[in-house]
């Protein structure tokens, strides 16, 4: 039987959300979690100050950028990926399945392994389910992801159920090098992802051999990968029914208000995507009324706030004409004040939905928030 790294605190009456605590080598997490991108050990145009003054317990790392850049033999020599970082709170990292899933034309799977070419200068690689797991045990990662096979959207039922067989074969020898790992005094926690594309009975087939194999915690992989809005609500609600309520949940890549908000009422406690800073780094700013551009013209007059409700510094401190000006004329504070806005804004929303949760209103939190959030200015 897994360890126990989680602790339902409060479940809603009318809907599968939850409130808990994740408990974790670095310090404790509360959740519903939003963790931020930091895939190359930062977070775009933020500093590790700026995300400990907005809040942030937790941060994702990528597996495969940091394989290849600058390499484990540079961060082992440093002691760890957090002390490379400077970093004394928990990491996430992302085994990299999915950074190779989308060098298509540049990999070949395997039982074995993966062999692909590096994005960055063409030279060849092989990884394994065992040296994803000793990789990120040099990193010293608190949370580790097995490696995977993700497949996008439409991909045909057996092309999905070879796929699925690959991964359901590597989290197998996964965790028996984790369990290895563990010997040593590594204390990061394995995480197992459920596959399956979008067939209900390969996602069943999926659901039990993570079961079986007992992780301490557990994600939905194979989401947000070209569906439709629809499909993703119907294949996120189902996949999360197969999940045991026990273990720690985890939707990989999503990051806007409705997505995060419906993966909550769903039962899923962690969630992660570049979505806000990326838009944030291109003049686009979350507001409680909607999003907007930060380059257009009505806000060249503009002296209030990006949103007066927010109550991060930017809002604080500086108005949406002086954020255009800095857009306009390309200077890099305004990605760095737009990402911190952005991400403070995330984060906010969570930490209110996780009090809805406590106070069991979460479904009129929800209702209201997207009500306004989506009426808004784009």
């Amino acid at each position: 039987m897994a360890e126990t790294i989680f602790t339902v605190k409060h479940s809603s009456s009318s809907c599968n959300a939850r409130s808990g605590e994740l408990l974790l080598p670095r310090g404790t997490v509360a959740t519903p979690v939003f963790m931020p991108v930091g895939t190359n050990g930062t977070v775009k145009a933020l500093t590790n100050e700026d995300l400990v003054e907005i809040g942030f317990e937790i941060l994702l790392s990528n597996t495969y950028h940091l394989y290849l850049r600058p390499g484990t033999g540079v961060i082992e020599k440093a002691g760890g990926l957090h002390r490379f970082m400077n970093w004394n709170r928990n990491i996430l990292t992302d085994s990299g399945g999915f950074q190779i899933f989308s060098l298509a034309a540049f990999r070949k799977i395997t039982p074995e392994g993966v062999k692909f070419r590096s994005h960055i200068d063409g030279s060849s690689h092989f990884l394994s389910p065992e040296s994803v797991v000793e990789i990120q045990r040099v990193l010293g990662s608190d949370i580790q992801m097995q490696l995977d096979v993700c497949t996008p959207w439409q991909t045909e039922k057996k092309q999905a159920k070879k796929a699925l067989d690959i991964t359901t074969l590597w989290l197998k020898r996964a965790k028996e090098a984790w369990l290895r790992a563990g010997e040593t005094g590594y204390q990061g926690k394995l995480f197992a992802i459920l596959q399956g594309n979008f067939y209900r009975e390969l996602r069943e087939e999926s659901a039990a051999a993570l079961a079986l194999a007992d992780t301490p915690g557990l994600a939905i992989g194979g989401l947000s990968v070209g569906e439709p809005p629809e499909v993703f609500q119907e294949f996120l609600s189902f996949s999360a029914g197969l999940l045991s309520r026990e273990k720690p949940r985890y939707v990989m890549g999503i990051g806007t208000p409705r997505y995060i908000l419906d993966a909550i009422e769903q039962g899923i406690d962690m969630f992660d995507c570049v979505f806000p800073t990326r838009t944030g780094r291109n003049g686009h700013v979350f507001t409680h009324t909607g999003p907007f551009a930060l380059k257009k013209a009505e806000n060249s007059l503009a002296m209030e706030p990006i949103d007066a409700e927010c109550g991060c510094k930017v809002c604080r401190l500086y108005s949406r004409a002086y954020l255009r000006h800095l857009f306009k004329t390309r200077e890099i504070l305004c990605s760095m004040l737009a990402s911190y806005h952005n991400l403070y804004f995330l984060h906010d929303m969570v930490k209110k939905a996780r009090e809805a949760i406590n106070g069991d209103r979460f479904m009129d939190f929800k209702r209201d928030f997207l009500s306004r959030y989506e009426e808004g200015h784009e």
